[in-house]
């Protein structure tokens, strides 16, 4: 019989595990959802299957479940799946969890020693007719976008050298290629990217390795229609740490960041490297180039923003410091000094970005996310401590920002752009939000919102009748690139 999960923060609460593979034919909604909103909201997150083999774990480190929200006719199915990994499939044999902790395979049951580890929980991405579930540790998996089916580990073919894959990769709109790359891409605290490219057929057209200046967590990265921009900030693992038991991620606040750039069409070798003050580096909201200028437009922390990766000058978590705010790099790549422009656009607590992705890599205007608003009431929730509870619309161009609380008692996670059609305007169409409600019982909702009037509050209340475990990201797919590649 499975052992009861511990009653610490990563399993109670807000962060319970559900452990539900489900189909809900036709969801309560309050309101109406728009006619124009055809197509399916993929989002995947942990949800550990069994309680963790040390006693305790952290948020991130649980098995991949994918959430699909089919929407049609203004109305609204759902399906929940695990993705079978090959972590997932040992341990459902053995009814119990083999691999240790957070990406440090020296803590594993003997018995799995050098098995793929990977949970693929942190992006669900589609890109020419195939669906892919994605962890930075590992490569993607390949999954049946309307069964959520498990197709299988993806290395395009056996071309695929690298290890891992991003789980942010960037489509360029116009082309049709996605751009990716994976960091420790030789194996365990190597100092190896792999910068990789996929046509718009699905093909792997180009790898290329280069060394970093050291092994960082690289989470997001940038690309605009010209550049590749890799930030590396001091968070730092090292294989003998791990060997010894230690964690895979410490933040070194006396080292250096370091922000690669190149140009898409050159060689890695002549990436240029850009030194900043020990920072945290968040998600990326978009990037673009202006001539010789490249713009990042980010979240930016004076120390990494996880409350669970330990400092080495041993000073505890401070929340202050540990705050993302939206920031601006630019970057003028005919300076021949070594600097560059970092200007804060707004103090909020503020992360999640999404923007209108026809405008990915280019020049725009429009950016969402999620804020931390203190003067509202907050709800325990998550890595952070605290859950997300104000959606935010940015305008780029003026810097005004406008809001929409979710609730006194509710959690809201990243928001998801829909264009309201294929002709529309930059930022006409509608946001997407998965909502936790922390009273009675505990229940998940969508909210759709008009992304032009944001703080009108939503059009449609998507109720489904249990609690889903947070996710993490995810995408909107439109029915008509489904219905193509049927």
């Amino acid at each position: 019989m499975t052992a009861p999960f511990p009653k610490t923060a990563t399993f109670t609460g807000f962060n319970e595990p559900r452990r539900i593979e489900a189909e809900v034919f036709d969801l309560e909604v309050e309101g109406t959802v728009p006619r124009e909103l055809e197509g399916t909201l993929y989002r995947v997150g942990p949800d550990p299957c069994f309680p963790p083999r040390l006693g305790d774990d952290i948020n991130i480190n649980g098995d991949g479940l994918v959430m699909m929200f089919r929407f049609a006719n203004g109305h609204v199915d759902l399906r929940t799946r695990y993705v079978r990994t090959e972590k997932f499939a040992l341990e459902r044999a053995a009814r119990r969890a083999l691999f240790g902790a957070y990406r440090n395979p020296y803590t594993d049951d003997p018995s799995v020693t050098d098995k793929d580890r990977t949970t693929a929980n942190t992006n669900v991405v589609y890109h020419a007719g195939r669906l892919f579930a994605l962890k930075e540790d590992g490569l993607p998996h390949e999954l049946d976008p309307h069964t959520l089916a498990t197709r299988g580990r993806c290395d395009y073919g056996g071309r695929l050298a690298s290890l891992t894959q991003t789980a942010h990769p960037k489509i360029d709109p116009v082309s049709g290629e996605m751009l990716s790359h994976g960091y420790e891409a030789r194996g365990l605290a190597t100092r190896d990217v792999a910068l990789q490219v996929i046509s718009a057929s699905g093909e792997l057209v180009r790898e290329e390795f280069f060394l970093a200046p050291y092994v960082s967590m690289m989470h997001d990265w940038a690309v605009t229609a010209r550049h590749l921009v890799f930030p590396l900030m001091p968070t730092t693992a090292d294989a003998e740490r791990m060997r010894r038991g230690g964690p895979h991620w410490v933040f070194e606040p006396h080292r250096n960041a370091e922000i690669g750039i190149v140009r898409r069409d050159a060689d890695t070798q002549e990436m240029r490297w850009f030194e900043a003050p020990p920072l945290g580096v968040g998600h990326i909201v978009n990037a673009f180039s202006d001539g010789e200028r490249v713009h990042v437009d980010l979240f930016v922390s004076e120390r990494n923003q996880f409350p669970f990766i330990a400092s080495t000058d041993g000073r505890p978590f401070d929340r202050k410091r540990a705050t993302p705010r939206l920031t601006r790099w630019t970057f003028d790549l005919t300076h021949p000094a070594g600097g560059f422009d970092a200007r804060t656009l707004s103090s909020d607590f503020m992360e999640m970005p999404a923007i209108d992705p026809r405008y990915q890599m280019y020049p725009y205007r429009h950016a969402f996310a999620t804020i931390v608003d203190p003067e509202r009431p907050l709800n325990a929730a998550g890595t952070i401590g605290v859950g997300w509870n104000t959606l935010a619309h940015v305008d780029m161009t003026t810097g005004r920002i406008e809001r929409y609380f979710v609730g006194g008692k509710t959690t809201c996670q990243e928001p998801c752009f829909v264009p309201r059609s294929a002709s529309a305007a930059e930022g006409a169409g509608f946001i997407l939000s998965q909502l936790t409600r922390h009273e009675g019982p505990w229940r998940t909702e969508i909210a759709v919102l008009d992304a032009e009037h944001l703080p009108d509050g939503p059009l449609a209340i998507v109720r489904v009748p249990f609690r889903l475990r947070p996710a993490v990201h995810g995408n909107w797919v439109p029915r008509s690139a489904l219905d193509a590649a049927a």
